[in-house]
């Protein structure tokens, strides 16, 4: 191991940590040290849900009301059904209730719980307030004029006072209901509002102003006042621990200076409102739902009081990965090692920072779900983000590059002694005029031995092949030209029809599309890497000559990433995606590993696999030696990438045991990685269109 790797991981723990501590800097918010005026509070534990008619458990009930009697004089229940003993167990504790009706849709339920409310009321002398329907209106349960009969029979049977509980909107639209109430209740939520944390208490003072101005002389109660400590944010509206504590250390304040009357909501976390309100229904406590206080209410608020944990443990997950990357991509620079080893530790943080989150949650059923699925996806997602890295990297910051073809760098080629090169042109309904210019540049080359097979295979239409095989004959007995039909396995099929005719001397196979003019020094440039006995794969890039419009600019620069930046990464390890256009296979080797798969769509880059299995070498240059056509249209582009994808599987199934063993196999390391990563994007594609459609039904 190379000291300098430490000294750049030990550099990035260290920012790591600064950074983790910057994130966790205390804040600063005024103290609150006085009694609360009063909680919301509903008596379900957690893993307990009354939609489900789950009951309070008293003696946890108690335990609840002992804590907050510790803070406040006062609770506000919801519904008098299932929590008749919370006024009892409060009054055991000197604390007033607010009691309530909860009033929805079903009238004959609603009767009966306006009746539970005024016996409960009558019989608890500390129920000094009762609500009788909580957004009722709001909601769009009731209108105002089939609320108010609900008010009026409770009004009729207590002597507190009586209200229900709407939005400041409700009270200023229906002044019929405030003349039935004999007080004001508000909520005041200015998260649901979409307002700011820094605009928050300005709201709730322009809400209350208003209400005065409209209904002077009448008492006002925030029946509920708060902030959510996690959740999805609205516009302006962050919801987060942090946010919380100030919201509410500043509501205090402001409230005791302008003796506003109040109820926090609320006392402890609910997760069970996850499925009425979203995930930020179960965050609204004061509490967590294990009854844990999530934050001071004096002192500086610390927004990850665990973050030495979280810092420690992000440098230690990145550690060992960025140590043995370093080792394993030993030719870098050092500029090119602190980006992957920064990478490195920036996806420890994400996975780190997420189990945190993912932890500090109330977890369901459905974010379990939602966890099972998005696992693989996040694997897929950072293995891909890594090997994109490290082939940028390699391209950016290697020392230099050892195995590149540069034309400046040509072995010397005797000329008289040149071995002889067959190209074969494998053709299938193509258009005349574009196969005689590839003819044509091929009648061009300097390179004094090679044939020409054209393989006309299946096309029907003799307007399309006639015209080739005519122009195959002008151009002389190098030229030989093959119609047949019926032919099975299409491409892969031709090619091992035109190795069957080709010339007993021929040494070199080379093979071109029909849309391909390729440079007259190809050969020469190409052939002369062949002196080395064991290298059977010579290769220069694809390229093209229409980028004529933008769809076809934007198609052309995709490529050109492959073959500038991936291909001559994964020359250097001897592990190139054979391509089938501007390839040349010694023949000996092709013949020996049977010719080209008819199996297999993608039977170029299927061969060059067999041959690395074989022991052999290619050698690739990034330079071109000849453009052909890109697709027409986006039908054409899906099409081509459709048989890519589904080639690259077909060829990873066959070849499972030597690519994917975890003991040693014929391939390197190297080679089973790059065709691994190589083809990691194609089940990216697969897993993001799994995910959409999940993200559809999640939504």
């Amino acid at each position: 191991m190379r000291k300098s790797n430490w000294i750049i991981t030990a550099a990035i723990a260290l920012i790591t940590l600064a950074g983790w501590a910057w994130v966790a800097r205390p804040v600063e918010a005024p103290d609150w040290r006085g009694q609360i005026n009063g909680f919301s509070y509903a008596p379900y534990q957690k893993g307990q849900n009354p939609v489900n008619g789950d009951k309070p458990d008293l003696a946890l009930v108690e335990r609840d009301i002992a804590l907050l009697s510790q803070h406040s004089r006062q609770i506000r229940i919801y519904k008098s059904r299932d929590e008749e003993e919370v006024p009892r167990i409060a009054a055991r504790y000197g604390m007033k209730v607010m009691g309530a009706a909860a009033i929805f849709t079903d009238r004959e339920e609603n009767a009966r719980e306006v009746q539970r409310a005024i016996d409960l009321t009558n019989k608890n002398r500390n129920i000094n307030r009762v609500i009788v329907g909580n957004e009722t209106i709001y909601r769009g349960n009731m209108t105002a004029e089939e609320l108010i009969p609900y008010i009026r029979e409770v009004r009729k049977h207590v002597h507190v006072p009586v209200s229900t509980a709407e939005s400041a909107a409700v009270w200023l639209e229906h002044k019929e209901l405030v003349a039935e109430v004999d007080f004001i209740a508000v909520q005041l939520l200015p998260y649901w509002e979409n307002i700011s944390l820094a605009d928050s208490m300005n709201f709730g003072l322009n809400v209350i102003d208003e209400l005065r101005r409209a209904y002077p002389g009448k008492p006002i109660l925030i029946s509920e006042v708060g902030w959510p400590s996690s959740g999805r944010t609205r516009v302006h509206a962050e919801a987060n621990n942090v946010n919380e504590a100030i919201f509410l250390r500043h509501w205090l304040n402001l409230a005791r200076d302008r003796q506003i009357d109040y109820f926090i909501c609320e006392a402890f976390d609910e997760p069970w409102k996850t499925d009425l309100e979203g995930g930020v229904g179960a965050y609204w406590g004061v509490f967590d739902a294990d009854r844990n206080a999530k934050f001071p209410f004096t002192g500086d608020i610390q927004p990850l009081p665990n973050w030495g944990l979280l810092a420690g443990a992000s440098i230690f997950l990145a550690l060992p990965f960025s140590l043995i990357a370093l080792s394993l991509l030993s030719q870098l620079k050092a500029t090119g090692r602190v980006m992957m080893a920064g990478l490195i530790q920036a996806i420890a943080i994400f996975v780190v920072m997420t189990v945190h989150i993912f932890t500090a949650k109330y977890v369901t059923v459905t974010a379990l779900l939602a966890l099972v699925i998005l696992i693989p996806a996040v694997i897929l997602l950072f293995a891909g983000l890594l090997t994109e890295a490290v082939e940028l990297v390699e391209i950016l910051y290697r020392r230099r590059f050892e195995r590149l073809a540069e034309p400046t760098r040509v072995p010397h080629l005797d000329l008289a002694n040149a071995p002889k090169v067959s190209i074969h042109v494998p053709c299938y309904n193509e258009p005349a005029e574009m196969v005689i210019e590839t003819l044509t540049a091929l009648s061009k080359l300097t390179y004094p031995n090679f044939e020409v097979l054209l393989l006309d295979n299946n096309t029907s239409d003799q307007s399309l092949w006639r015209p080739v095989e005519t122009f195959c004959e002008t151009l002389g007995p190098r030229f030989r030209f093959f119609h047949f039909e019926r032919v099975k396995g299409f491409k892969s099929g031709a090619l091992n029809f035109g190795l069957r005719q080709t010339a007993s001397d021929v040494d070199i196979v080379a093979v071109i599309d029909s849309d391909y003019c390729v440079d007259p020094n190809w050969l020469n440039h190409m052939v002369p890497h062949f002196a080395e006995p064991d290298v059977a794969l010579v290769q220069a890039p694809q390229d093209y000559r229409d980028a004529d419009d933008r769809f076809k600019t934007m198609c052309y620069w995709e490529y050109a990433g492959f073959f500038q930046i991936g291909m001559v990464q994964r020359n250097e390890r001897n592990a190139i995606i054979q391509h089938g256009t501007m390839t040349m296979v010694r023949r000996d080797a092709l013949e020996k590993v049977d010719g080209w798969a008819e199996w297999c769509i993608c039977e170029d880059s299927e061969l060059g696999l067999r041959l690395f299995e074989e022991g052999l070498r290619a050698v690739y240059t990034n330079h071109s030696y000849g453009q052909g056509l890109m697709p027409d249209s986006l039908a054409a582009y899906k099409s081509q990438r459709h048989r890519w994808a589904y080639g690259a599987v077909q060829i990873l199934k066959r070849h499972a045991t030597e690519v994917f063993a975890l003991r040693p196999t014929n391939l390197t390391f190297a080679q089973r990685y790059h065709f691994i990563a190589g083809w990691l994007p194609w089940a990216n594609d697969a897993v993001n269109l799994v995910i959409a459609y999940f993200a559809i039904i999640w939504t």
